[in-house]
Formats: structure tokens, sequence, C-alpha cells
């Protein structure tokens, strides 16, 4: 049985400059488990990212294999692919906001995918996304979906976009960093909606974060990016207590130095732990 996601040799450059900004990632991702790809700013999270759901901007150029099910998406046509954006892959953003059209009220992106997806009428898809969006703690949905996008938080948004995977039922998701915008409260709120989304959906999923301490949360393998290269990858626990790249014992050990902090701040392990 084929890995369900396998990218082989990606490669991602600037067309113009010719300057490599991806260097020749190989990784797979199981079926109904979680990936996670972490490293600082500019390592190439979001472009891997990006690549894979083939959305790069017209002046980069990507080459390599990425199969989904067994089937290489290089090869296949922008309509065809589009085709896969949604039902069958799944990106949610960094930033709500940019997920959605400022000038229409939500509920309209929401209508047109899944009338895209499944043929519903307005009727249909707006039942259905009340139903998942009371799931994700959203009240009042249909005022909600009557809303424009600059009038609600970050973590609305967000949880929006996690209904809306709901509803479509994608096999594979891709987050990017999707709780980085939020404060901390909405952060909590909405890496619980994911790890509820994974048990629901049973889908595959990568994760990418800044944040150590819900990767360790919700995946089952990590992937280690600096500077375009992948410095190191492997199972959750092994990255946290036996990293053997550097650069990996860098980021767990500043993650546990703010968390020491953070405790000491708090009065102690105790108090931290409430």
């Amino acid at each position: 049985m084929p890995n369900f996601l396998e990218v082989n040799h990606l490669k991602v450059w600037d067309k113009s400059s010719g300057e490599v900004i991806l260097h020749d990632s190989s990784f797979k991702v199981n079926a109904e488990s979680c990936l996670a790809v972490v490293g600082e700013s500019g390592s190439g999270k979001s472009v891997t990212c990006r690549a894979i759901m083939r959305l790069n901007k017209p002046w980069v150029s990507q080459s390599g294999e990425i199969l989904l099910h067994g089937e290489n998406l290089s090869f296949l046509s922008d309509k065809e692919m589009r085709q896969k954006r949604g039902k069958t892959m799944y990106l949610i953003m960094q930033h709500g906001m940019s997920a959605f059209d400022p000038s229409t009220v939500v509920g309209v992106h929401l209508y047109e995918t899944l009338k895209q997806h499944f043929g519903w009428n307005k009727h249909e898809a707006a039942g259905h996304m009340s139903i998942a969006m009371k799931s994700v703690m959203l009240k009042e949905p249909m005022e909600i979906m009557n809303k424009y996008p600059h009038q609600l938080s970050g973590g609305m948004l967000q949880r929006i976009m996690i209904a809306l995977a709901l509803v479509l039922e994608p096999d594979l998701i891709i987050a990017d960093e999707p709780t980085t915008a939020l404060d901390t409260i909405s952060q909590y709120e909405v890496l619980e909606q994911f790890l509820q989304l994974r048990e629901r959906l049973g889908c595959s999923m990568i994760f990418v974060s800044h944040d150590l301490g819900m990767v360790r949360k919700l995946a089952d393998e990590v992937l280690v990016m600096k500077n375009g290269v992948i410095v190191e990858q492997g199972s959750t626990e092994s990255i946290f207590t036996a990293a053997k790249h550097e650069y990996t014992r860098y980021l767990v050990s500043t993650k546990q130095t703010l968390n020491d902090h953070f405790k000491s701040v708090m009065g102690g392990q105790g108090v931290a732990k409430r």
C-alpha cells in the first residue's frame, strides 16, 4: 500500500533570480496521521505547503514528485488541481482574513465552495454549515455568515475554516501556522478544534507551527526545516527527547527554557499545571 502523501525531491526556486528556496525535500505523510513542520521564519515551511497545493506565485517554479494516493499531482492540469483543492486537499492559512473576499459576507465564500463540490443550493449549504459551526463552538451561525470578514475575530475566522473542513471531509488538511495570529486563549481553542477535527474525520494532516507545545500535542511525526533544507525528521517523541541535529536541539531547548521561565513567573510548577 503506497504512502498517503509522498513528496520526492521537491525543489522550489525563483524563476527570475534563480534563487533556490527549497532544496531537494523528500518526506511522506501516512494515512490518518499528522506530520508537523517546524522551523524559524523563512525556513521554507509555507513554501512547502503551497507547493503541495500548487499555489505558489507565478514567478516561482517547482520540480519533483508529489504523490497523493499514488497520483502525481505535478502532471495534473490547473483545472484538475482546482477540483482537488477543497474536497481532497484543504488548506487552512495563517490569517483567516486572507481566505475570504473582504468585499462580501463570509457566507458567500462558503456557499460557493459547497456548491462547487456538492452542487448544493444556498439553503442546503447553510444548513450543513450551521451544524458544523455550532460543533466548533460558534454561536448564531446564520448571523456570522452574514458578516464581513473584518467584522469577525481571527479566532472566529479560523473556526469557520475548520467548520468548512468538517463539511467537505477532505483526505488531507494542510494547516499553515493557523494559530500564529491569535491570542493565547484563541490559540488553545483552535488547537482543541484541530484535535477534534482529526478524531472526527480520520484525515491526514500537515500542521505547520512555531509552537512546539502544540506540535507535541497534535503530531505523530515532525519534520524540521532550516534555510529551505530538511535537517531532521522522525517521530514526535524522538524529536523531543533524542534529537540528532544541533538545530533541532536548539529549538527544543529554547521551548523548554520558555516553559521553565513561565513556570517560575507563575509561581512554580504546581501553579503552572493548574
